[in-house]
């Protein structure tokens, strides 16, 4: 990474740091806040490929970016600067995985999202709330801005020298990895994770069941419980598998969205579902 060296310089990296706080502005269930975080690495894409013949680089890194992302807001910079640093890398060199900077980024997901909700949102607003509050119960103005100011000072410097932290450390993480092969591992691993946490969703998320049944001599047969016996949630995971076909026969997500609410609603008229 000798010839990319200065990219992150002080006008990209204020850029980045600015747009951390619009996260979760466009947050959706396709790619959680993945629209927000390619967002907030733009600017250093478009530094990373400057030229009107890298077009096709910097597409594939912005898709690359707008890939399924949820964390802690506050800790979100220190993982997309690591990924920043992992374009770098990327560039310039040929025997690059491309498909480990996001796995490197979901691998980061859960663990800090484990700590920084438990330090960000189960202590320091907690605290905050109970300086504030106990201010502004007795009538003094400066209730809800202690609190602001309480929340907010570790806020900012999280995200500060997290992404300062991120893409300094980021060069000698990935060096380490692919000696060790540590980004072969995380690249598995986090296909692995991602398969465990999307069938979790779909079973706790996903609920569709059917009061159908069926008459046989003095036997009632409910086709609920049978499926039951099949396998627990198979109704969730062929409608889920079914939406998963549609997309990669490249079908709009919206128009799947709509397509599921007509259904639901033609279904349940029918007493399928």
């Amino acid at each position: 990474m000798n010839n990319s060296e200065n990219l992150m310089d002080k006008q990209t990296f204020r850029k980045m740091f600015l747009r951390s706080f619009l996260l979760q502005g466009t947050w959706n269930y396709i790619n959680g806040a993945g629209i927000g975080a390619c967002y907030m690495m733009i600017p250093f894409i478009k530094k990373l490929y400057p030229n009107p013949e890298d077009k096709e680089k910097r597409t594939a890194a912005l898709k690359r970016g707008m890939g399924y992302f949820n964390i802690t807001p506050a800790v979100e910079p220190f993982p997309l600067s690591i990924a920043s640093r992992m374009e770098e890398e990327n560039k310039v060199t040929t025997e690059f995985d491309p498909n480990s900077i996001n796995a490197v980024k979901a691998s980061l997901m859960g663990p800090l999202s484990g700590i920084g909700d438990s330090l960000f949102w189960g202590t320091i607003r907690v605290i905050a709330a109970g300086i504030g509050i106990s201010l502004a119960e007795t009538g003094n103005v400066l209730g809800p801005i202690i609190f602001l100011i309480l929340y907010n000072i570790p806020n900012i410097l999280t995200r500060w020298y997290g992404l300062k932290l991120g893409y300094n450390l980021g060069g000698d993480f990935i060096k380490k990895a692919y000696e060790n092969g540590m980004i072969a591992i995380l690249t598995k691993s986090a296909g692995i994770l991602g398969m465990v946490m999307v069938g979790a969703m779909i079973f706790t998320t996903v609920t569709v069941t059917t009061p159908l049944k069926f008459q046989m001599g003095e036997m009632t047969f409910k086709l609920q419980e049978v499926l039951d016996q099949i396998m627990l949630g198979i109704l969730p995971l062929g409608i889920t598998l079914g939406c998963f076909t549609l997309i990669r026969k490249k079908v709009s997500p919206n128009k799947i969205i709509v397509l599921m609410v007509i259904l639901s609603f033609v279904l349940s008229a029918l007493k399928i579902v």
